[in-house]
């Protein structure tokens, strides 16, 4: 390690296949091409392909938020830690938040939080000031939301949208295209508040019209059991398919035609960025941060959110126009290119870091010279 060089402890929680999870995975990869050496420690990562563990120090500690134990597990970290302790300690998981504090007052480093979606009204976010330096938001809306309930400066939220990979960018040709039968589909966590049955009650209207459309869901979750009976309720087995085991999204997203977004509340919309990286026009609810990257009738199509008959007209009105849909696609993919690569984002948090600890050592010779 050099002299200029960092070190910074990512605490994040349960590796899953969505947006928050492929953030902490890129800076685990592309910090160090920046001079700073991460740790990550997480809950599980069976959901990492296993050659992706292979490129970045990670540990998983699947008892520390089990209540039992979670005490002499923070012990066994703490004693690890102290024997070369990093310079920053970055959650990126609210739910390793306790553990963040805890480390920070006892190692005496700073720590920053980064926030992906909105808080409930039960949720508590406890962000002191003896050690906590800042809050990063993905989008402009998670942190007014933020700030609203909690009350904190405006000046500790920084916002730093999601990156996705772009050297796959795609210029759309294939959507639509008459060698196959149209997809339409969606990708995520099954969960109540990604909006899934609007989803699927959408494609049933949609399939009376279109019949030869298929409707792709990609995804694991809660809800999938749920969704899957609701398909068969409706009498679509043969048109909906699930794909629910998966490492990443990629194989799924490049077999659709259309991407919808039925959120009932989005941070930004990490799944939906890879989608328009790869020119597939997208169809998104009006939820949080979605507009600051889909501009209707440009970059996507908006829909209001659980709105089924909305949604199904938007779907029909790209499938019967291909055109609309790879120009809508084609310009999704500059936007993205532009505004939303993996590379800047890693850039800004980097740079973060490195304010944040120089403020900090900067800090400890002028509080030893007012003591002497």
């Amino acid at each position: 390690m050099s002299k200029s060089s960092l070190s910074v402890l990512l605490l994040a929680g349960r590796f899953e296949v969505r947006g928050s999870s492929a953030r902490t995975l890129h800076l685990a990869e592309n910090l160090p091409s920046h001079d700073i050496i991460p740790h990550l420690i997480c809950l599980d990562a069976t959901r990492v392909e296993p050659e992706r563990r292979k490129k970045f120090e990670l540990t998983v500690m699947r008892l520390l938020d089990t209540p039992l134990v979670e005490r002499l597990y923070r012990h066994f970290l703490l004693q690890d830690l102290q024997k070369n302790p990093p310079d920053l300690i970055h959650v990126q998981w609210r739910g390793m938040l306790p553990l963040g504090r805890w480390l920070a007052k006892h190692l005496q480093r700073p720590y920053i939080v980064t926030v992906h979606d909105y808080l409930n009204q039960q949720d508590a976010f406890k962000f002191d000031h003896q050690w906590g330096r800042r809050i990063i938001a993905v989008s402009e809306s998670v942190k007014e939301d933020l700030l609203f309930q909690t009350k904190l400066a405006g000046d500790i939220v920084t916002v730093i949208h999601s990156g996705v990979p772009t050297d796959h960018i795609s210029d759309g040709l294939t959507v639509l295209n008459n060698d196959h039968m149209p997809v339409v589909g969606t990708a995520g966590p099954l969960e109540a508040a990604k909006g899934l049955d609007y989803f699927l009650r959408a494609a049933r209207i949609v399939a009376h019209s279109r019949p030869d459309v298929q409707f792709l869901v990609a995804g694991a979750g809660p809800d999938e059991s749920r969704l899957r009976r609701l398909v068969g309720e409706m009498k679509m087995t043969g048109q909906v398919t699930f794909v629910p085991n998966v490492f990443d999204f990629t194989s799924s997203l490049e077999a659709m035609d259309i991407f919808c977004l039925p959120a009932l509340k989005q941070g930004l919309g990490t799944i939906m960025l890879e989608a328009m990286a790869r020119g597939r026009p997208v169809i998104a609810t009006r939820a949080g941060g979605v507009d600051s990257v889909v501009k209707e009738g440009e970059t996507g199509l908006l829909v209001e959110p659980s709105d089924i008959d909305d949604l199904a007209g938007r779907m029909l009105e790209l499938l019967s126009n291909p055109a609309k849909a790879q120009e809508i696609g084609r310009r999704g993919r500059d936007v993205v290119s532009e505004h939303f690569r993996v590379d800047t984002m890693v850039q800004m948090t980097a740079e973060l870091y490195r304010k944040v600890v120089t403020a900090e050592r900067e800090q400890i010779p002028a509080i030893a010279g007012k003591i002497a």
